[in-house]
């Protein structure tokens, strides 16, 4: 566990130590955690309160980020992405409308509502259970907000799971999931955690919250991801028959009976070459523009998304992968506003 992961338990256990009774302790993380929410629905009521005035939008991408880290099996840096990745979009460097003409600066196309306070919240002794949950709530006080939709930075692969049941908790079914990611994530637990960033399509799945996943780009697959694929019904497309299938890919039409298409883009699920800045490098990669093929060219109502494990600290010292990962946001904002 990293240093970043330890505060939170050393802060109880000094707690602890020092006799503070445990329901002052429970009240004061309740505190905070009502805090933070009433944060998130404040910020998101002001933003559908200037899109609704604008008018004519039916749906509006609106980023929340996600700060999370500590469920990652390797390197935590992931946490520190969502800053990253707001200040990529909106570098100097390039302009703010994206390849299908949309204009970024357009609030019916994308608003902001800030971040999660994780470690705040983690510093003060909160488990992984009832974090899940913060961040279920977050992103259904964002979808109350019609015609926002998000679209969550993480953070690592863990925070999919407590999104992907909101917005079907919030929609009343299950969704279509296209999951691009050089790894299933879908461990029954990996290193005994059932909140690890390989275990959380485990959880979807296990949950009724997705009627098909696909999961596009995989390279790095043993005998339980097949196993676990095949236990769920999982369409696993992996790298090595990309040539074969990427026709099919590259017109997929989804959600067609169910809530929506929901989109997780884990950053390594490109080669490398495109995105260094990841915690797992995995060679034989999807090209940037064998992404954005796939997205263009989707056929069906993206109810939400999220991009996640970029981590800044294995990024070139120009930031390269941060614009990556900003581009493929801009990119997928795009696609879901209307």
């Amino acid at each position: 566990m990293s240093i970043i992961g330890r505060r939170g338990i050393h802060f109880l256990r000094k707690l602890s130590a020092e006799n503070v009774p445990s329901d002052l302790i429970e009240k004061g993380q309740s505190r905070l955690i009502d805090a933070s929410l009433t944060l998130i629905r404040e910020s998101a009521k002001l933003r559908g309160e200037l899109v609704r005035a604008l008018g004519g939008s039916v749906a509006s991408t609106s980023l929340l980020g996600v700060p999370l880290g500590h469920n990652s099996s390797f390197l935590q840096g992931p946490a520190f992405a969502p800053p990253r990745i707001r200040e990529a979009i909106w570098c100097g460097s390039t302009n703010s409308t994206t390849e299908e003409g949309k204009e970024l600066r357009d609030p019916r196309v994308l608003t902001d509502v800030g971040d999660i306070p994780i470690q705040e919240i983690r510093d003060c002794g909160v488990e992984d259970d009832r974090l899940m949950n913060v961040i279920s709530e977050s992103v259904k006080l964002v979808m109350e907000q019609d015609p926002l939709r998000p679209l969550v930075l993480g953070g690592d692969h863990s925070i999919s799971y407590p999104v992907v049941r909101a917005v079907s908790e919030k929609l009343g079914g299950p969704v279509d999931i296209l999951h691009l990611d050089a790894h299933p994530d879908i461990y029954d637990a990996f290193e005994g955690n059932v909140y690890s960033h390989a275990s959380s399509f485990a959880r979807i799945m296990e949950g009724g919250y997705a009627r098909r996943l696909l999961q596009v780009g995989i390279r790095s697959i043993n005998i339980e991801g097949r196993e676990q694929g095949k236990r769920f019904g999982v369409e696993q497309y992996e790298m090595r028959t990309f040539s074969r299938d990427r026709h099919f890919l590259e017109n997929l039409k989804l959600g067609e009976g169910v809530k929506g298409v929901y989109i997780s883009i884990d950053v390594d699920c490109l080669d490398p070459a495109f995105a260094p800045g990841v915690s797992h490098f995995e060679p034989g990669g999807l090209s940037f523009r064998d992404v954005l093929n796939i997205l263009h060219n989707l056929q069906g109502d993206i109810v939400a998304a999220d991009v996640v494990e970029f981590n800044p600290q294995r990024d070139t010292v120009d930031g390269m992968t941060a614009m990556v990962a900003a581009k493929l946001v801009r990119e997928l904002a795009a696609k879901i506003s209307k």
